[in-house]
Order: C-alpha cells, then sequence, then structure tokens
C-alpha cells in the first residue's frame, strides 16, 4: 500500500487532521517520506517528534527534474515490492503540481499497487486568500514552465497546449527561479500587454511570511523568486484581447447575426466566390511586390473569406470552422510521415512522390473515388495553371515526350502550323485559335521539363513588361509629350532605355 499525503501550502494548521493522522501512523512505522524538507510545515513534522527520509539529496546529484522524480518513484517501488507499506508526502495537494506523484501514480496503476490518497489544502485556496480573490466565474490554474513560447505541435502532430484564455484568470505555480519567471513572462507577453498589472504572491498560507505584491508584468524576473512564489494574472477587459483567429470567427459570427450587418447577412457561397479569386490574386501581388505588410494585410482578407464560408455552413448545419483546421491538421500529419512517423525521405523529390502515393491511398478508399486521372482539377484554374496541371497528371501513365529535344521539335511543329493558318489567304479564326492553343500547351510542357511554372513565368514577365511601358510614360511625360504622339523608332528608342535602366 502507498499513501499520498498532502502537506498543504505552509502552515501546520492547514494540514487535514486525516493527513497529520496518515503523517504519524507512516513515522511509527518508518515509513514515511517527504519530497523536499525546504517547506514551511516540515518544522512543525519535527516538533510532533516525526521521522522521516527526504529526498533532496537527488537534487544535489541529478542532472534534471525529470531524473529527480524518477529517482523518487524508483526509491518508493523498491520499498513496495520488498513487500512494505509507504507513505509519500508532498507540499500542497498531492495531485496538484506534482511531477513525481504523476509518475508515482502511472507506475502504480501499470503495476495494479493499492494507494490512497490524503488531501490537504492546495497552495490554490492560500493564494486566493492571500490575495483577496473572490472567483465568481473560475480560473486557469498552470504550471508556468508548460507555457509555450510559440504554438507547437508533438512529432506525433498533437498540440502540445499553452494558448492562454484571456478572458479568464490565469494562476501560474511552478514559478521557483529567475529562469520559470522569465519563461513565464515572455510566454505571457505573446497575450498580455508589457505593463498588465499581476500579482507576485510569496509563501501563500505561512503566517508572517506571506506577501502579494502587484507589479507590471514585464517585471516578474526582475524581482526575488523562491520555491514558495506563484504568479496571478488577471483577466484582460474585451478592449484588451489580443485579435487572434478567434476573435475572426467572433467578429464573422456577430456581422451574420441577425442583428448584425444586411450586406454579410445577404451573402451565400456562390456570392463570395468572386471574392476569394480577388483575394487571392491581391495575395500574389502583394508577394510579387515583395511587400510584408501588404502580405500581411492581403493574408488577412483571404483568410477572412474561409471563415465567410466555415459560418455559413456553421448556419446551415454542415460544418464549422473547427472541422475545416481538423482535416486540414489531418491531412498534414497523415502525408509528412518522415516528420510525424517513422518514414525517412532523402529529399523533397521523394517527399512529394510520397505525399502523391498517399493520396492516391487517400482517393482509393473513398467509395465515390474519382473515375479519370483527370478528376478533381478545379475549372476555374487560370488557363495556365489549368494546363501545368492537366500535364502533370498524364505523365503519371507515361504519356509525354521523354525529352526537352522532343518537346521543342514539337514547339517548333505547332508554330509552323499555327504560322500557315495565319498567312493563308483567308484566316479561319477557329483554326487560328486552335493552333495557337496547341502552341501555348506544348510551351507548358517546356516550362514543366525545366521545372519552371508556367503562370508565374508569364506574371514575372508581364511585371517586367508594366515597368518598363511605365518607365516610357514618365520619359514621354517629362519631355512634354505622350507616346501617342511618338513614331515606332522613339518608342523604340525608349524601350531600349527602360531595358537598360533595370540592370543598373
Amino acid at each position: 500500500m502507498v499513501t499520498l499525503i498532502g502537506l498543504g501550502p505552509g502552515d501546520p494548521d492547514l494540514i487535514s487532521r486525516g493527513a497529520e493522522r496518515a503523517l504519524r501512523e507512516a513515522s511509527a512505522q518508518s515509513a514515511l517520506y517527504l519530497r523536499t524538507e525546504r517547506h514551511p510545515c516540515v518544522a512543525a513534522l519535527k516538533e510532533w517528534g516525526l521521522t522521516f527520509e527526504t529526498f533532496d539529496s537527488f537534487y544535489d546529484t541529478a542532472t534534471s527534474f525529470e531524473e529527480v522524480y524518477r529517482s523518487i518513484v524508483n526509491r518508493l517501488l523498491d520499498r513496495v515490492h520488498a513487500g512494505d507499506s509507504v507513505a509519500y508526502a508532498v507540499p500542497g495537494h498531492p495531485l496538484l503540481g506534482e511531477e513525481s506523484v504523476r509518475l508515482l501514480l502511472e507506475r502504480l496503476n501499470a503495476e495494479n499497487i493499492a494507494y490512497r490518497i490524503v488531501s490537504s489544502c492546495s497552495f490554490i485556496e492560500a493564494v486566493l486568500a492571500a490575495a483577496h480573490l473572490p472567483l465568481s466565474e473560475g480560473c486557469d490554474v498552470r504550471d508556468a514552465l508548460s507555457l509555450q513560447l510559440d504554438d507547437l505541435v508533438s512529432p506525433e502532430g498533437y498540440p502540445l497546449g499553452g494558448r492562454i484564455d484571456t478572458s479568464r484568470g490565469l494562476l501560474l505555480f511552478q514559478v521557483f527561479d529567475r529562469a520559470s519567471a522569465s519563461h513565464a513572462k515572455l510566454a505571457l507577453m505573446r497575450y498580455y500587454p508589457d505593463d498588465w498589472q499581476v500579482l507576485l504572491v510569496r509563501n501563500a498560507g505561512v503566517p508572517a511570511m506571506e506577501s502579494v505584491q502587484t507589479i507590471p508584468l514585464h517585471q516578474l524576473d526582475r524581482l526575488s523568486i523562491d520555491h514558495l512564489t506563484a504568479v496571478y494574472v488577471p483577466p484582460l477587459p474585451p478592449s484588451l484581447r489580443p485579435k487572434d483567429f478567434y476573435a475572426l470567427v467572433g467578429v464573422m459570427a456577430r456581422l451574420r447575426a441577425p442583428d448584425g450587418c444586411p450586406w454579410d447577412r445577404e451573402q451565400t457561397h456562390t456570392t463570395l466566390k468572386r471574392y476569394f479569386v480577388e483575394e487571392t490574386y491581391e495575395v500574389l501581388d502583394a508577394i510579387d511586390a515583395n511587400n510584408p505588410n501588404a502580405l500581411c494585410e492581403e493574408l488577412g482578407d483571404a483568410l477572412l473569406q474561409t471563415v465567410f464560408h466555415a459560418q455559413l455552413a456553421r448556419e446551415e448545419g454542415l460544418f464549422t470552422i473547427d472541422d475545416v483546421t481538423a482535416h486540414i491538421v489531418e491531412k498534414l500529419v497523415r502525408r509528412h510521415p518522415h516528420v510525424f512517423g517513422t518514414t525517412e525521405v532523402a529529399d523533397s523529390a521523394e517527399v512529394l512522390r510520397n505525399w502523391e502515393r498517399i493520396k492516391q491511398t487517400e482517393k482509393s478508399e473513398n467509395v465515390a473515388q474519382a473515375k479519370s486521372l483527370l478528376d478533381g482539377i478545379p475549372k476555374g484554374l487560370p488557363a495556365l495553371m489549368y494546363a501545368m496541371e492537366l500535364s502533370k497528371r498524364v505523365v503519371k501513365v507515361g504519356f509525354e515526350w521523354p525529352s526537352l529535344a522532343q518537346v521543342l521539335a514539337k514547339v517548333d511543329e505547332e508554330w509552323e502550323e499555327l504560322k500557315r493558318e495565319l498567312t493563308a489567304a483567308e484566316p479561319d479564326q477557329e483554326r487560328v485559335a486552335a493552333e495557337l492553343g496547341d502552341l501555348l500547351f506544348t510551351l507548358v510542357q517546356v516550362a514543366r521539363k525545366q521545372n519552371l511554372d508556367a503562370e508565374d513565368a508569364l506574371r514575372t514577365m508581364l511585371r517586367r513588361f508594366e515597368m518598363r511601358f511605365r518607365y516610357m510614360e514618365r520619359c514621354a511625360a517629362e519631355m512634354g509629350r505622350s507616346l501617342k504622339e511618338m513614331n515606332l523608332e522613339e518608342l523604340d528608342t525608349l524601350w531600349e532605355e527602360a531595358k537598360r535602366q533595370e540592370s543598373l
């Protein structure tokens, strides 16, 4: 039998009668262990005449807290395996903020060893009393070291957590030294203003030592910190809460509410199609312009379209934005087994091959799977992008020219056919259009063979053309003329000058 005993926050009067009785019984049997002697109530245990063993020596020799806790668990289980009953006493409540207890319970449950828990007051009640905090709406209690400085996931693809709900109070434990306080400060400053007033509570529940200090968040790691320190962060008012993703979801829901915006309430998936396309191209423009500020804004506009469609679907009872994010997270994890699994890859090319293989497996598991290799290509893609996707699909079954030289020969062939149609006595517009299309599609094959994006190549050329033409307009204006007044030779001179300016 293992008895887990809570020693309370520090005041001996806060040790429960049951805990005191369990401590005395274990002491009488020389089976009482304390995680640490560094706790104010230990002096009272000595006054009661109790005998015990502590694990403080493990802290002096171990290289990490994890090693300390596992050593404690192993020592206790050695006694249990020898047929002894032991009691393990920890500060506060055994089930709150005690990693060694968590590890011990894990082993006890796995080995089907009986145990009991004898509670005393936790540090939470002591902090609330010290700071006079009546919590009518609850409070989040977190290990300061569990707060994440970044949004991370586990190697298996699961969120590590750490995000903070600023609409609720936050009580942090494990703020035991300057380093842990610094970690907590940096994590909190992702959500709270640097000067947000927090409460630094020291020695809560320890008479004559208890203190509560109000400080700005940025000073959290500049003051005296020890193992009996806790931090309370009050909730933020709505006006100061982070404008994060779920704030956007909330704003969209408000706009669609019965008393929301008339225009937003009139929209449907169909009416929003044009805006999705427009915002996508504005994102591309920002990327092409290498303008980070514009890109940030345009990505927000594009994200709004996703949230808007998800809100419409939610109202229709079809799916929610959480379903949208869940699907893409699951897909990313599933299609990156080299990151979230045990698959090994040599390079990005192998990553893409794995992606396609997994994608095809997913499709084969779908009852309504595609009947053609070409199914699933969005019909609304720009023509060059559509041509590139068609080309990528058909080469999977070997339908392509083996070499670049053969593709270039086909380009020459298509070009000659187009010229014949254009120079005919009476050109047939349908035939001209058909031959022009053949030539363009063949040129897309050249781009694919060279690992280039035909759409991007054309857009880059168009930006270059636009910059040169605008330069010509400025030069003409400086001469007091317009381009319309110039002959072809003059225009060509300005064009060549614009090209030289690019290289300067």
